[in-house]
């Protein structure tokens, strides 16, 4: 496998040249409004951005799926969307982007979204587009295709989580000579850190928090999202544990109605508000509450860390 950043900026620069939709909704990014509440050590921006209606309001259900083409299999994709190809991937300019550079990157072959076994792909394509940060969103946490295999990738200096790990308050789970394994709990959502310079050793420690994750009842893997980038020798993947797939304000009426499915990007910092309604309604105490939500509890937080340090 071998892809370079200045492979992937030349795919975005032909398709935007060659593809309408593309090029529509990259230059409407131009023009997304931005809010931002400021915490005490972090920040919560929130985007309107009404192309992202497709992902935020995808029918997810397995009814809904089955009535549906795969829209990431390389039969049903559009004539405009050309690829790049990355072992058993390929990389895919996202027409529906967030970042100002967006990528979608599945698999060749149609197999379910699930992180077992990909974990390592994502550290190798961290390092290999060293531009971008890697997103991983599990089946029931925002992938808007959770029959299909994928990651995405979005330019970096975009997510506020890029930064703020370096500040927020950390607490040292396991340490070697390469890796070291945080718990983060002061940041309105509980996740795991791992900073790292070793992969075998990363991609085993994280199948240890892995099997320490809550599988509910009729899924095929722990509720997740996972944000991995690399800079200066080392990876940076946080985990983030889910409770929930959609707050209780996504199916709510009337005023209490917000349209948002949050997933990686939200968690990483940046709010997706496909409704300008919600953009101009959402408040600090409406970020709070959809992170506690669907976020796992402190004390489930608690008992995964109980047992890393046991092992």
């Amino acid at each position: 496998m071998s892809l370079t950043s200045k492979q992937a900026k030349e795919l975005l620069h032909s398709q935007l040249d060659e593809w309408a939709l593309a090029k529509t909704n990259f230059d409407a990014l131009k023009g997304v409004k931005i809010k931002e509440f400021i915490f005490s050590d972090f920040v919560i921006r929130v985007q309107f951005n009404p192309a992202r209606i497709q992902s935020s309001a995808a029918k997810v259900d397995a009814k809904s799926i089955q009535e549906r083409k795969c829209f990431l299999c390389p039969n049903n994709l559009p004539a405009e969307q050309k690829g790049i190809p990355y072992g058993e991937y390929q990389v895919l300019v996202n027409p529906y982007p967030i970042f100002p550079e967006h990528f979608t990157i599945p698999t060749y072959k149609h197999t379910d979204q699930l992180i077992s076994g990909m974990y390592g792909d994502m550290l190798d394509l961290a390092k290999d587009i060293e531009e971008y940060t890697i997103f991983y969103n599990g089946p029931k946490c925002g992938a808007s295709a959770p029959d299909h295999a994928h990651f995405q990738a979005g330019i970096k200096g975009f997510l506020p989580l890029e930064k703020e790990v370096n500040n927020i308050k950390k607490e040292t789970i396991l340490k070697s000579d390469k890796l070291t394994l945080y718990a983060i709990r002061q940041y309105m959502r509980n996740c795991f850190l791992l900073e790292t310079k070793e992969k075998d050793e990363t991609i085993a420690v994280f199948n240890k928090i892995y099997e320490l994750l809550e599988l509910k009842e009729g899924d095929k893997e722990p509720m997740m999202n996972i944000l991995t980038w690399y800079e200066n020798g080392t990876w940076y993947s946080v985990v983030f544990p889910r409770e929930k797939h959609r707050p209780d304000c996504f199916f709510a009426e009337g005023d209490d109605n917000l349209l948002i499915s949050p997933a990686s990007v939200d968690l990483g910092g940046v709010f997706i508000t496909p409704l300008e309604k919600d953009f101009k309604k959402i408040k600090e105490k409406d970020v709070k509450d959809i992170l506690k939500e669907i976020c796992i509890s402190d004390e489930k937080m608690q008992l995964i860390i109980d047992k890393l340090k046991m092992d």
